[in-house]
């Protein structure tokens, strides 16, 4: 891997990471850029099963990459069974170098018409679910003595008010999350664990897709609000995985990396 020889920081060799939310889409990109880094990637999702291209860069990882991509069933809503699941991580590879917290939902609906229970699913999986596995993925690293990076997808939505996009309990949770890793930085930074969050803008997954079928004059208008004029893909994040788990980032704490074509710059 040309990282070791040139860029030896961004290396990720020996190194252990879990990722959350890894079953499709913005996990998954990442978790494959974090094999092809050179680390040993435990993927962990709610789906009974991932999606196909998991498999394929499962293969990918064993044949030509000399690390592996596990799979790992669980919602970060059930707390003991997470605790459980990492530690058995931990036991196992006797470390725990990194986490990208990747695993939230998403919900459109009109503030006034949000119900109590539709609030708090949201609030539970986006901020609850993302701190509790941070937290459980520290105690690992506190247990093994070597630090680590913790990464949390939030949004530019934590940061604005979409236009033309109804989610207020979303943007609210993403908002959680920024404050979230300001506050995990502080506490755990004696630990030498940093903590830092990733903001992305407009993502075109399966799931963007199928909401542009609904609202057509999203995807014509989406890409005027940002300086570069387009969405992003899911591969256009791999290099902030890298970046922020690895030495790269090495004095990188309590920060939040925007990456949304400028859209809330403007």
């Amino acid at each position: 891997m040309s990282t070791t020889t040139g860029l030896p920081e961004f290396s990720l060799a020996n190194k252990v990471v879990l990722v959350s939310g890894a079953a499709r889409g913005l996990g998954l990109t990442q978790a494959e850029a974090l094999l092809e880094a050179g680390a040993k990637v435990y993927a962990l999702d709610r789906l009974p099963e991932p999606s196909p291209d998991f498999h394929t860069i499962a293969e990918r990882a064993k044949s030509q990459l000399n690390t592996s991509l596990h799979y790992r069933q669980i919602d970060v809503r059930d707390v003991a069974a997470l605790n459980k699941i990492v530690e058995e991580i931990g036991d196992v590879e006797g470390r725990l170098d990194g986490l990208i917290a990747a695993a939230g939902i998403q919900q459109e609906t009109p503030a006034l018409e949000y119900t109590a229970e539709d609030a708090n699913r949201m609030f539970e999986v986006n901020m609850t679910g993302v701190f509790m596995t941070s937290q459980a993925c520290a105690k690992q690293m506190i247990r093994f003595g070597n630090g680590g990076s913790i990464v949390m997808i939030a949004s530019m939505s934590g940061s604005i008010a979409n236009r033309g996009l109804i989610c207020a309990a979303y943007n609210a949770s993403k908002a959680g999350v920024i404050q979230l890793g300001r506050n995990l930085a502080a506490e755990w930074g004696p630990h030498n664990i940093r903590v830092n969050t990733i903001s992305p803008g407009y993502i075109v997954t399966a799931m963007v897709e199928d909401l542009f079928v609904k609202y057509p004059d999203r995807k014509a208008d989406w890409p005027t609000q940002n300086m570069l004029g387009r969405l992003s893909k899911p591969a256009e994040y791999r290099g902030a995985a890298v970046f922020l788990i690895s030495d790269a980032s090495s004095f990188m704490t309590g920060a939040d990396l925007k990456m949304d074509g400028g859209h809330s710059a403007w």
